[in-house]
């Protein structure tokens, strides 16, 4: 229902009458701007008056932690409404068990309902100290009688509501991959790719109205503007003044912004969905709206909804969820992953958190905090204990505070001179530190030209933000010496990124396991950085557990998280001595999303080499990928069974040869394992040895012939042949089927041809004088000579299924050297180069020792040498 007017008796008669006065004057007469105005007042009147009383905050913001502090402790809720995913609740109470910041995360792996190609769908909402919804929640979970109800959307209607054919699925500012200016990527992406849930956004989503607070007001962002024209003025304000006048700012901003149909949309779905529920918690415990309290953002509070209030339509449908599956957890946040995350100025959130600690002390405002808290102290956990039995107040009816507030002129601060020398000198020691050439004379000039930025943006008082147009402008002249630049240097001046940590009690199951398996190695694995472990299992046995855990950390973890720096693990070998750079701590969210997928490790393995081999882009050479990894890190002797047998059906299904020399390379170490470690052959290998040997001796005479497939593969089929034909012949195999293969091929290629001269060798149709005959006659054709790498390059390739023919290939180029003229070397000599190291670089061992054994090891005996 959208008011067009307020009451005779509204407390905002006065204010009315002298906007509508000020819009004629400005308009000359009657318009849209006195709509708007008028609007705005009536959207304050409804919210001021609405018997369940609304707390509007802004997403971090101190005065909205300060004056939800404030109020709690004068009105005593018995039931607070937020605006959080509803599905989230359960894991509020494990916020105790962990270092803020963090987020909240819901996790689905499996979508039902939803796009496959959506998948995995993950939601966080973050959470700072200084943030009125953390004060909230502190005051509902450690006060006895008090119950905490999360009434927003769930994780299922974030995704049901979700426009995702549009280009992206949320606004630009919310893309996680932005990171912060000088900020590591990996701290600014802590969320991921996750969809941000805005507790209290309150940003104008309209371009020109932000551009015409920034100029106007003299800031450089966003962050700054808040921090100057509302952070300030309502720090110190009363609870009446603070509520009017973030209803006033929520409702310009939604009135004056256009936006996108389909997010305004959900934005008032979201409010309908929040109404919706609350009414029907208030109807089912027949709880007193004058006992609750209802935090949600500014911008929803001055909704103008039909379902708005306690008696509102009941006209809104809330849809089912769908089948999707979710998981919950808690997540290491950041401050740089925040303002990556909502696109907030770089430093801003770290700013806050340095405000807020700086208006607990000049406000002495008793804060709350969740008993067991990292950081926490005794003695303020037992003030707050104490305080809460206070019995509320009877509150006299809010009067009109808009019109004293927009009357008053700027408050002024006085300029705290200790403060901004303090200041002055850190930021010169720290760029001492970072390779800048700063001074004294630095620190007084940054100093002044704070006091003078102050003065030109109409402030008394520096801010934080003016102190580092100061600093950048006096200290970082052309060049940044070091890593950080002099405006990262303040951001860590003033607080820094803080990055939470999740507790180990709020850990899930997989990730506590993890640790316990670790424990042995006797160190601190929950902190960041990178720590060291030496693993020596030959004096200590019980460390072979650890390397195994390891070893499969590295397999489903980033890179960096677990990295080998000695040691390694192969098919059939196993380190004595093992050394790890270990960085758990850093890659936490990693390690407890793991814990979505499975209780443990070899679980989340198993499921995840199952996706790689039965999925739908998987080749014979990705399942036989899976085999040796359950053969590695599990021991699992039923799984590699099952994929080895899944491998043979994926690869009687290829028609290419892509993959060819992958399938050479892995069913060769795995032949070789299962021959020196098992009593006899699994039957799935020697079938794959059956089908594979029939497979290729079909495809052979197609790839000699088809121009994509490339030497290299051709020749790993031939040394899939060669190598497999003792082992498919005695399963039954029939060697005719290769020959008429090799008789039905005739490339055109060179490398090819050279290739197919080498495959006739191996099966005795073509003699080895047969052979040095032709390649004579390579080099006696002048028309062939030009081509004559493109052989060698075959030849080479050759060694793969016929390793016998490396004198005849060392032949081969020692006669190019000695019989052409130093015309036609001196030109086709880089070509030879480059054909061999592109082509068969893996191969020039191979040809390095056979030239050692040929060719004498004295430069004496080259005269009397002859060659064979």
């Amino acid at each position: 229902m959208n008011r067009t007017g307020g009451t005779p008796d509204s407390a905002f008669s006065a204010l009315r009458g002298q906007l509508q006065e000020a819009a004629a004057t400005f308009a000359g007469g009657p318009d849209a701007l006195e709509s708007i105005l008028l609007g705005m007042v009536d959207d304050v009147d409804r919210a001021v008056r609405e018997p369940l009383e609304i707390f509007p905050v802004c997403h971090h913001s101190p005065a909205s932690a300060l004056a939800m502090a404030r109020r709690l402790r004068e009105k005593q809720p018995k039931v607070v409404y937020l605006e959080l995913c509803e599905d989230m609740a359960p894991l509020l109470t494990e916020l105790r068990n962990c270092r803020l910041p963090v987020a909240v995360q819901a996790f689905a792996g499996d979508v039902d309902g939803f796009p496959q190609e959506w998948a995995p769908l993950s939601v966080v909402a973050p959470i700072t100290e200084a943030s009125a919804e953390y004060q909230a929640i502190a005051y509902a979970l450690d006060t006895p009688g008090v119950e905490l109800v999360l009434v927003d959307r769930s994780s299922d209607h974030v995704f049901q509501w979700d426009p995702r054919n549009e280009p992206t699925a949320k606004d630009t500012d919310d893309d996680p991959g932005t990171s912060a200016d000088g900020v590591p990527e990996a701290e600014a992406a802590l969320h991921g790719e996750a969809v941000g849930v805005e507790i209290g956004d309150l940003r104008p989503r309209f371009a020109e109205l932000e551009e015409h607070l920034l100029r106007h007001g003299k800031v450089r962002h966003w962050s700054e503007w808040w921090h100057q024209y509302v952070e300030v003025p309502l720090g110190d304000g009363d609870h009446d003044t603070y509520r009017q006048v973030m209803f006033l700012i929520g409702s310009l901003f939604r009135r004056l912004a256009p936006g996108d149909g389909a997010r305004v949309r959900v934005d008032e779905d979201r409010e309908r969905y929040m109404w919706t529920r609350m009414r029907a918690h208030l109807a089912a415990t027949g709880t007193d709206p004058e006992d609750c309290l209802y935090v949600c953002g500014a911008f929803h509070a001055a909704s103008r909804v039909e379902e708005f209030g306690v008696h509102g339509a009941d006209t809104f449908e809330i849809s089912p969820r769908t089948a999707t599956t979710w998981q919950y957890g808690l997540i290491p946040s950041s401050h740089a992953a925040i303002e990556a995350q909502f696109g907030l100025a770089p430093g801003s959130v770290s700013i806050a958190s340095t405000e807020w600690t700086k208006a607990l002390k000049r406000t002495r405002v008793q804060p709350y905090r969740l008993a067991g808290q990292a950081g926490a102290k005794k003695s303020a956990a037992k003030k707050a204990r104490g305080a809460q039995v206070a019995v509320p107040a009877q509150e006299p009816p809010a009067a009109d505070r808009l019109s004293g507030f927009l009357r008053r002129p700027p408050v002024l601060d006085a300029l705290d001179e200790a403060e901004l020398l303090g200041w002055s000198v850190d930021i010169v020691r720290a760029a001492r530190r970072n390779g800048y050439l700063a001074s004294t004379a630095d620190a007084i000039a940054v100093f002044e030209t704070s006091i003078l930025l102050a003065g030109m943006r109409d402030r008394a008082k520096p801010t934080p933000y003016d102190f580092q147009d100061a600093a950048v402008t006096c200290i970082e002249k052309d060049t940044v010496p070091g890593r950080r630049d002099v405006r990262r240097l303040v951001e860590i001046m003033m607080g820094g990124d803080r990055i939470g940590q999740v507790g180990y009690e709020a850990l899930p199951p997989l990730a506590r396991d993890v640790y316990d398996r670790l424990a042995p190695l006797e160190l601190k694995l929950q902190q960041r950085g990178v720590q060291r472990a030496l693993l020596d299992m030959a004096s200590r046995p019980e460390l072979r557990a650890c390397s195994d855990v390891l070893w499969m950390l590295r397999r489903l973890l980033p890179h960096g998280a677990a990295r080998p720096i000695m040691g390694e693990r192969r098919l059939g070998e196993r380190s004595i001595q093992e050394s790890w750079d270990l960085a758990l701590g850093t890659h936490q969210r990693a390690l407890i999303e793991l814990g979505y997928e499975g209780v443990s490790l070899e679980q989340v393995l198993e499921q995840r080499l199952r996706q790689e081999a039965y999925g739908p882009r998987a080749t014979a050479a990705t399942v036989l990928a899976a085999v040796e990894d359950a053969v590695l890190y599990l021991g699992s002797r039923r799984l590699a069974d099952e994929l080895g047998t899944h491998a043979l059906k994926v690869l009687a299904a290829e028609r290419s040869v892509d993959g060819a020399p992958e399938v050479l390379r892995r069913v060769r170490a795995l032949l070789a394992y299962y021959r020196t470690s098992e009593p006899v052959l699994p039957s799935w290998i020697e079938s794959f040895a059956k089908t594979g040997y029939a497979h290729y001796c079909t495809l052979l005479p197609t790839a000699f012939r088809d121009e994509d497939a490339t030497v290299g593969q051709v020749a790993a089929m031939l040394g899939f042949l060669f190598s497999m034909e003792s082992l498919a012949l005695s399963l039954g195999c029939d060697r005719t089927q290769l020959e008429l293969a090799v008789a039905q091929s005739h490339p055109d290629d060179p490398s090819k041809t050279a290739l197919l001269w080498a495959a006739q060798v191996q099966l005795g149709t073509l003699s080895r004088a047969e052979l040095r005959a032709r390649c004579g006659a390579l080099l006696d054709n002048p028309l062939v000579v030009p081509a004559y790498p493109r052989y060698l390059s075959g030849f080479v390739h050759a060694l793969e299924p016929v390793p016998g023919l490396a004198d005849v290939v060392v032949e081969a180029v020692s006669n190019a050297f000695g019989r052409l003229p130093d015309a036609v070397l001196l030109p086709w000599l880089p070509l030879l180069i480059t054909t061999l190291r592109s082509g068969a670089a893996d191969l020039a061992p191979l040809l390095i020792r056979e030239a050692g054994r040929i060719f004498p090891g004295r430069l004496e005996a080259l005269d009397a040498w002859v060659p064979s």
